[in-house]
C-alpha cells in the first residue's frame, strides 16, 4: 500500500513520539487511580500536576491568577464555561455574543443557551473572516454578560483581535471566553485578555480524549459533570494520568520547539502558496496562522477531489461537519457563493510534514482538479 500525506492538521495531528513514550508507562505499569490516598495513587497525582504545570507554561500563564482544569477534550470545555458562566450571570446580564465563525460547540452551545431564557446574538463577519470592530462594539451591550470568539479559526486558519474584542467586552462589564484550540503554542495568546479558554491536547501532537479549561481567578462557574468533583472540586470524573501526561508533554515540546515549528510551517506555507497560484485564498491572508490553506478552485467538486486521492489525505472543512452532505458554516459567513462553497479545500500541515510530501501531494491536487474542470468543459 502507497504512504498517505496527511494533510488535515486542523481535523487531528500526529501523535509525537515523545509524548507516545511518556504516556506508555502509564498505560501499563502505573495504572492507579489517581485519586486514592495509597502510594500508587499519589504518583499519579503528582504526575498529573507535573502535567498542568507544563500546560500552563504553554499557555503562557506562571500558574498566577487562574487555573487549568483538565476535562475530556475542547468540546466539553467550551460547553462548561459557556454553561458554567451563563448560570451564574445576573438577571441584568443575559445577553450572549459571538460570531458566526466560530466552532460548533460554540454555536451549538450558545444556541442551547438561547433555550433557556438567554438572548444570544451570532455576529457576521466580513468577507476575509474577521470581526468587525463597529459591530462588536454595537452588540456588546450594557446587558451583556457573556462574549466568545475563537482565536484561530479552524477551517480558514483567520487569527481574530481576540484582545480587542475582550478589551470591549470588559468595558461593558462581559466575560470573555476563547477558543484557542487551534492557536495554542502557535500564536500569541493573550491571555491576560481572557477569562476563559479553552484547549485541546491532540491538535498540539498530544493524545485525543483530553483538553483543558483555563479560568481566570474570581470568574464564577457553575460544574457542568456532577459527582465526585475530582478536579479542584468542580469537575467530577476519574482522570486518566496517561492521557494528562501526553497533554504535558506535547506542552512541554510546544515550548521546546516553537521557533522551530514556526519556521518551518512558514517554509511549507511559501512552498504551497507558490504551488497554488491557481486557486483562491479563502480567509485573510495577512491576519491568519500559516499552517492552514484553505483554498478555492471554481468549478471543481471538492468532495469528489478527496474521495479520488487516496494518497493524501486533506478535508472540505471541520471534521465534526464531515459527513452532513452541508456547506462549511465558516465560507458561508465570508458570502461566498454556493459554487465557491463546495469548490473549497482545507489542507493543513504542521511539525511532521515535510515539504518534498507537500510537494507532491499538490502536485496530485492540481492535476486531479485540472482533470475535472478539463472534463467539465
Amino acid at each position: 500500500m502507497n504512504p498517505v500525506t496527511y494533510l488535515d492538521y486542523q481535523a487531528t495531528t500526529p501523535v509525537a513520539p515523545e509524548v507516545a513514550a511518556a504516556m506508555r508507562p502509564w498505560l501499563e505499569d502505573k495504572f492507579a487511580n489517581p485519586h486514592s490516598p495509597h502510594r500508587l495513587g499519589r504518583e499519579a497525582a503528582a504526575a498529573i500536576e507535573v502535567a498542568r504545570e507544563r500546560v500552563l507554561a504553554a499557555l503562557g500563564s506562571k500558574s498566577e491568577g487562574g487555573r487549568l482544569f483538565f476535562t475530556s477534550g475542547a468540546t466539553e470545555a467550551a460547553n462548561w464555561g459557556l454553561k458554567g458562566a451563563a448560570a451564574r450571570l445576573p438577571a441584568d446580564r443575559r445577553r450572549i455574543v459571538t460570531l458566526a465563525t466560530e466552532h460548533a460547540c460554540v454555536l451549538d452551545t450558545v444556541e442551547w443557551l438561547g433555550t433557556q431564557g438567554f438572548e444570544v446574538e451570532v455576529l457576521r463577519v466580513s468577507f476575509d473572516g474577521l470581526a468587525m470592530e463597529d459591530n462588536i462594539a454595537e452588540a456588546i451591550t450594557k446587558d451583556t454578560g457573556l462574549v466568545a470568539a475563537m482565536l484561530v479559526n479552524n477551517e480558514i486558519g483567520v487569527i481574530q483581535p481576540v484582545a480587542e474584542i475582550a478589551r470591549i467586552a470588559h468595558e461593558r462589564g462581559a466575560l470573555f471566553f476563547c477558543d484557542a484550540v487551534q492557536g495554542f503554542g502557535r500564536v500569541d495568546l493573550p491571555l491576560d485578555d481572557c477569562d476563559m479558554v479553552a484547549i485541546s491536547a491532540h491538535k498540539v501532537h498530544g493524545p485525543k480524549g483530553i483538553g483543558a479549561l483555563w479560568v481566570r481567578d474570581g470568574v464564577p462557574l457553575e460544574p457542568l459533570l456532577h459527582g465526585g468533583g475530582q478536579e479542584g472540586r468542580i469537575r467530577s470524573g476519574t482522570l486518566s494520568p496517561a492521557l494528562c501526561v501526553g497533554f504535558g508533554e506535547a506542552a512541554r515540546l510546544l515550548v521546546e520547539r516553537r521557533e522551530a515549528d514556526h519556521r518551518h510551517v512558514e517554509q511549507l506555507w511559501s512552498t504551497a502558496r507558490s504551488l497554488t497560484s491557481a486557486w483562491t485564498l479563502n480567509g485573510s491572508e495577512e491576519s491568519r496562522y500559516h499552517g492552514n490553506l484553505n483554498i478555492c478552485r471554481p468549478g471543481i467538486d471538492a468532495s469528489r477531489l478527496i474521495s479520488e486521492l487516496r494518497q493524501v489525505a486533506f478535508s472540505a472543512g471541520s471534521a465534526c461537519a464531515s459527513g452532513s452532505g452541508r456547506p462549511s458554516h465558516v465560507l458561508a459567513a465570508l458570502s461566498l457563493s454556493e459554487r465557491a462553497l463546495r469548490s473549497s479545500i482545507r489542507l493543513g500541515f504542521g511539525r511532521y510534514t515535510t515539504e518534498e510530501e507537500l510537494i507532491e501531494a499538490l502536485i496530485l491536487i492540481d492535476g486531479a482538479a485540472n482533470r475535472q474542470l478539463n472534463f467539465s468543459k
